[in-house]
């Protein structure tokens, strides 16, 4: 089979590393600048949507007021749970876990050669401690808290002052689009999910022994998920076919791959991530209005409206 020429495979949509610029990025008007300029770099909406949610009241006022007493019970509940455990867990972790230092790099006082502040158990242990303190109040909030979640997409999306209107049917940006199917058992969706959460808590807890590494492996499982997941209300919106949300995110795999790490990454901090979950959604929403200001750029070029742009010739 003859090998496909360089040139080829570098226009591929979703490619990364040495790719062209993904079309309709350069030589945007004005008002697509900034955004653009935004969009090179989706992890940059995780770090604004938690800025707008800590600053703006009319986001942080309502999600606060719909979480406060559970988020109370909760604390109250998780406190009392790991001053009563600490001394038992302690224990567990030095017998069950804590039994080959020479194997896995690690020692009582340092890891991987890199001293520590206290032992080794001791840090596993409130590692643990931390994650049972961030689930037990997550009980207590779990319904509000979802509310919260789709009241704060919501809020940022109308503060844009966008109606249900501005939402237009899909338009494709590539020429030639990949081919992609849509799974619906895929491992992407099955790692958004519920499923997701349980299995990968289980597989990393060996890891929780080293500092974050038990984190940001299961944050990197999930990122593809997590991503598509978080864009759901603006697929809907669009209302996409399940083979246009693939090939979109094909396009745009490695955008939604690092948008969707970040997330989950922040997502799964012990307590604070409670509040990512939350602005994470006010992010994606600003990523969406985003993503969908270039889809009405495009469509405006290819109908040949576009300011400076004129209809394609049409080839004989």
């Amino acid at each position: 089979m003859a090998a496909v020429p360089a040139e080829t495979m570098a226009v591929l949509p979703g490619a990364y590393g040495g790719d062209p610029p993904t079309p309709y990025t350069e030589d945007v008007p004005e008002s697509l600048r900034r955004a653009t300029s935004r969009m090179q770099f989706p992890p940059s909406y995780i770090v604004v949507g938690f800025y707008r949610l800590v600053t703006d009241r009319n986001l942080y006022v309502p999600a606060w007021q719909k979480c406060k007493h559970g988020f109370m019970r909760g604390a109250t509940v998780a406190i009392v749970w790991a001053v009563g455990t600490f001394k038992i867990q302690r224990k567990f972790v030095e017998v069950f876990l804590i039994k080959s230092p020479r194997v896995t790099g690690l020692s009582q006082n340092a890891i991987l050669g890199i001293p520590m502040p206290f032992d080794l158990p001791t840090y596993a242990t409130l590692f643990f401690l931390s994650s049972q303190v961030s689930a037990v109040i997550y009980f207590f909030l779990s319904r509000n808290i979802r509310i919260a979640r789709e009241r704060a997409y919501d809020q940022t999306i109308a503060s844009r002052g966008k109606g249900s209107d501005w939402w237009r049917p899909y338009v494709e940006e590539w020429d030639n689009p990949p081919r992609v199917k849509h799974g619906r058992w895929g491992l992407g969706a099955l790692m958004s999910g519920p499923v997701a959460r349980i299995v990968t808590s289980l597989l990393m807890i060996p890891l929780h022994a080293i500092p974050f590494a038990g984190i940001v492996l299961a944050a990197w499982f999930r990122a593809l998920g997590t991503a598509r997941y978080l864009h759901l209300p603006y697929f809907k919106a669009k209302r996409m076919t399940p083979d246009q949300i693939a090939t979109f995110i094909e396009e745009r795999k490695w955008d939604y791959r690092s948008f969707g790490f970040a997330a989950a990454l922040a997502e799964r901090l012990p307590v604070v991530g409670l509040v990512f979950s939350i602005s994470n959604r006010i992010g994606a929403a600003m990523w969406a209005h985003d993503l969908e200001k270039r889809q009405h750029y495009v469509a405006a070029v290819k109908a040949g409206l576009a300011p400076g742009a004129g209809p394609k010739p049409k080839l004989d």
